[in-house]
């Protein structure tokens, strides 16, 4: 009997139908989770003995160690075939430890899809357990308890009890910090914009046109700065009455399909297009990579592995993918080279696949009645995408006419015409509102046009924009931080802690966010400093990949961070967080007093908990 342990359920019942039809007898069981971790209670870590940690069971696992360990004695061969990162080789490497399992007998399997294929092939190809992987998760899992051990108390000593500090977590926080500043200290500035409306003859189309030149000087966003010297401008042209098109341009270009998903853009673009907060999408992603009831006694993984940063796409992926477009459209929509996508963010790892659909024959409206509709929307969201990749590139011409006007003012109308929808045809993109339609043939160089109405528009500028749950995760992966895995835990995090609040889909400081990263900025630079957070993601990479040791690193983050906060409970006053009021307690007769804690102010007994 051979036994293969994954560490969900749902993966389990998945791979236990697949493995059913082997000509072996297998048995499939789930860890459920994590067996091991650091202790809930206690820093769990060894500061003086190179960071040693004390993992323990998790009360959670206990039963189901139990049963792993009573199944292990009666197989000849253990396949680990948790998920395919260093969250998974290290509950890989756990059980191998709470169940007295030696690492050289273990075998290691990993797949990017829970289909036959990939299981068979992964069962052909076993591994051992990469340690690298397992130390580089331990590390970041050590480093994240030490910030977090070391640095709450401080919270909780000088601003309130219950408050947390994170590696990542603050490095979020400051950023969104950063931006309330550049929105508060924001200073409107006005200017004119100047648009005219112009037509060859009556009941012919009218062009509306903008401002775009003075005397040959191009007009820059500002350079109009009052209703007084827009309206001059107006009065000026209206007087002329006429222009003239002294430049007609035609140019053909091309668009490209946008790369497949990787974890931060799917949860971008589920946040935009589908309203899912990140750790929603993640949730239904992950239903969808395990495993769904598709009838007829098939059960199956619709998508690739949801934790990924790399957009790289198998071979037979790609092969599957053109074979369908040329079915489904006709020879043109195909692209005519191989489309191979190169990851260019920091730190990816290129091992892993992109998001996809794990065959794009389960086209999203066949399978609907078997997803919820969470299922289906994020399905069809990636399917879509995945299509497209491999689909010709949109053909339009972009069309500029430049009116003079006067020997003095160019005015400019921009817009595009589509000559081939190519893979728009099943991703279309966003019109813009603002968009004509020109019938170029009306129109030729030198033509005189009457000017039907010329208008100033005031406008100010605007505020940078809030950060989005989207748009912080984006700037996060721009910035080297973090991993797919962390992202949306991250954000979660944040408005747990009641740092920040989410308003229309936009993140606010609160009072006690500011009150946080303000501390943290002081006395922990680099803990908030996005550069060094990013240098940390790469140090982790290289023990990955074998090319620094674990406990180094660890030591290189923990001695300035030690300095740091003796420094820090020396410099800073402790929290006053009790104000006295004139009322007095119904109970004890004691003062009452205003404290503070995570969620605001309370009122409170000064003889609490006494009282």
């Amino acid at each position: 009997m051979k036994l293969v342990i994954v560490e969900s359920p749902t993966k389990e019942r998945t791979i236990a139908k697949f493995l059913s039809k082997s000509n072996e007898k297998f048995v499939v069981k789930s860890s459920y989770g994590h067996v091991r971790d650091l202790p809930e209670n206690s820093l769990g870590v060894d500061e003086k003995n190179d960071f040693k940690p004390y993992y323990v069971i998790l009360p959670k696992a206990k039963k189901v160690i139990h049963e792993l360990k009573n199944i292990v004695k009666h197989c000849k061969e253990i396949y680990l075939a948790t998920d395919y990162d260093r969250e998974g080789e290290a509950i890989a490497w756990h059980l191998v430890k709470v169940l007295g399992l030696n690492l050289n007998d273990v075998l290691r399997i990993t797949f990017h899809e829970i289909t036959p294929k990939a299981i068979y092939e992964a069962l052909s190809h076993p591994r051992k357990i990469d340690i690298a992987l397992v130390n580089s998760q331990q590390a970041r899992r050590i480093i994240d308890r030490l910030v977090g051990y070391k640095l709450s108390p401080l919270l909780w000593e000088k601003i309130a009890r219950g408050l947390s500090a994170g590696r990542v977590q603050s490095v979020a926080l400051k950023f969104i910090y950063d931006r309330e500043m550049e929105i508060k200290n924001f200073v409107p500035q006005e200017y004119w914009s100047i648009e005219c409306v112009f037509y060859k003859d009556e009941g012919e189309q009218m062009l509306s046109a903008k401002l775009a030149f003075i005397e040959d000087k191009k007009l820059e966003k500002l350079d109009i700065k009052s209703k007084e010297e827009a309206e001059k401008i107006v009065d000026e042209v209206k007087k002329i009455g006429v222009g003239k098109i002294v430049n007609i341009k035609i140019e053909e270009k091309t668009k490209s399909p946008p790369q497949p998903y990787v974890t931060s853009t799917l949860q971008q673009e589920a946040s935009w297009k589908l309203k899912f907060s990140p750790s929603k999408t993640m949730a239904v992603a992950q239903s969808l990579y395990e495993g769904v009831d598709l009838g007829g006694n098939e059960r199956v993984g619709l998508i690739t592995y949801m934790r990924t940063d790399s957009v790289f796409v198998s071979e037979y992926a790609i092969e599957e993918l053109r074979k369908y477009i040329k079915e489904k459209f006709t020879e043109e929509y195909l692209s005519k080279n191989v489309r191979r996508y190169k990851t260019k963010i920091k730190n990816a790892q290129e091992a892993h696949e992109a998001i996809r659909p794990t065959s794009v024959y389960r086209e999203p409206e066949e399978i609907k009645q078997y997803l919820t509709e969470e299922q289906y929307r994020l399905y069809k969201l990636i399917w879509t995408k995945f299509v497209a990749t491999q689909m010709e590139d949109m053909k339009y011409q972009n069309i500029t006419f430049d009116i003079d006007v006067g020997k003095k003012y160019i005015f400019r109308v921009e817009t595009k015409k589509i000559l081939f929808d190519g893979y728009t045809k099943i991703l279309p993109e966003e019109k813009k509102d603002d968009q004509q339609f020109i019938d170029v043939s009306k129109f030729n160089k030198d033509d005189v046009l009457k000017i039907k109405d010329c208008i100033p528009k005031q406008h100010f500028t605007e505020p940078p924009t809030r950060y989005t749950e989207a748009s912080l995760i984006k700037e996060l992966e721009k910035n080297g931080i973090g991993r797919p895995s962390t992202y949306a835990t991250v954000i979660d995090t944040l408005k747990q802690r009641k740092y920040v609040i989410l308003k229309e889909r936009k993140f606010y400081l609160t009072e006690l966010g500011k009150e946080v990263i303000e501390l943290l900025s002081k006395y922990f630079s680099e803990i908030v400093d996005k550069s060094y957070t990013a240098r940390i993601e790469k140090l982790l990479d290289k023990i990955a990949q074998g090319e620094e040791e674990w406990v180094k690193v660890v030591n290189m983050f923990y001695e300035p961070l030690m300095k740091d906060i003796k420094r820090a409970m020396v410099e800073i006053a402790p929290a006053k967080n009790k104000i006295f009021v004139s009322k007095k307690c119904k109970l004890c007769g004691g003062s009452l007093v205003v404290r503070k804690s995570k969620y605001g102010k309370f009122l409170s007994c000064e003889n609490f908990p006494k009282c």
